[in-house]
């Protein structure tokens, strides 16, 4: 008896008519996302700006520097050396990093009154910054390792006094001078000027003034940001690093300040903890200078006194003008 053998049946396909639209919207959808990443990419791209002026123009002695950083890159940077400073005299050194998409040119107004206060200074370009070579990335955690790779070419120098090297960034070099600071205890103290104390909520700030919806686009974008990084927002946030710093850190903002609002400073100086951390308030925004020119004095004692550069006064306790304020003070210039 022939037996029949049962006859498998072939899955049928979806139609043609089916296949084709979701094909194009799979297509579409995967375009849109590589356009859209590519558009985050190009956002946090920091622009080259030129350099037209150095030290010489300020009327400073300096010299070009090279210093190598990660990736086998090379950072361009100034040095200036301490004035009056010969043969094997070591000197108080600061290291000066710019923000982002900017560069070494535009912190020179800072570095006059430092050298004649008996300063040697680096200031340095971050990658893809100025003379320095260019690189695939420009945050706050590659400006800090760039910044570490300034610090120890600055600790292999002859005339550098080991024990009292200093910090001054402006914006996201700010944030990578605390970020620094947090584990690198050769510090001895820390300038901050107008640094976000976390950087999510700047970036959430700048999308809402581009009416970019945080759900979906801008959820993404920050998510997005973090992996092509390398690094956590809640890992780098400064308010998250600041209370790790062992050396006193003055906080100087612009009250006026569009781009990162003067509530960041207060939210570093709150989460300090420490009778160390200065908070000085300045006239100003973002990129001006000119209210922090009028206190430069404070700063300058500032530095001073963190580095033990100046004698303390025999006063009663709380008034020194050395002693340390409380964490609760602010300076604070008139409106």
């Amino acid at each position: 008896m022939n037996r029949t053998e049962p006859r498998l049946q072939r899955p049928s396909l979806p139609p043609r008519s089916v296949l084709a639209p979701l094909v194009g919207v799979v297509t579409l959808a995967t375009l849109s996302v590589v356009a859209f990443n590519a558009a985050i990419r190009a956002w946090i791209r920091a622009p080259k700006i030129d350099i037209n002026a150095d030290p010489a123009t300020y009327g400073l002695p300096f010299s070009d520097v090279l210093i190598p950083t990660v990736n086998n890159k090379q950072l361009h940077g100034w040095f200036i050396p301490a004035r009056g400073c010969r043969g094997d005299q070591q000197a108080p050194t600061l290291i000066v990093m710019h923000g982002w998409g900017a560069n070494s040119e535009m912190m020179l107004p800072l570095a006059d009154p430092f050298y004649h206060a008996g300063y040697a200074l680096l200031i340095v370009n971050a990658r893809n910054h100025g003379w320095s070579e260019r690189d695939a990335r420009s945050s706050a955690p590659h400006f800090a390792e760039d910044l570490e790779s300034a610090l120890d070419w600055l600790l292999q120098q002859p005339n550098v006094d080991r024990t009292k090297i200093g910090l001054i960034g402006h914006s996201n070099g700010a944030a990578a001078s605390l970020l620094v600071a947090s584990r690198r205890k050769e510090i001895a103290a820390v300038v901050s000027l107008a640094s976000f104390a976390h950087p999510e909520r700047v970036m959430r700030r700048y999308l809402k003034s581009k009416s970019v919806p945080f759900v979906p686009l801008g959820w993404y974008a920050l998510g997005y940001i973090q992996r092509i990084t390398g690094s956590r927002f809640s890992d780098i946030a400064p308010e998250k690093r600041i209370a790790e710093i062992d050396c006193p850190v003055l906080i100087a903002h612009g009250i006026d300040d569009p781009t990162v609002p003067v509530d960041e400073a207060h939210r570093l100086h709150a989460e300090s903890r420490k009778e160390t951390t200065r908070l000085l308030l300045v006239e100003g925004t973002h990129e001006d200078y000119e209210g922090l020119k009028r206190r430069v004095g404070e700063v300058l004692d500032f530095v001073a006194d963190a580095m033990g550069l100046r004698p303390v006064p025999n006063e009663p306790a709380g008034t020194q003008s050395g002693a340390a304020m409380p964490a609760s003070s602010v300076f604070s210039s008139p409106l």
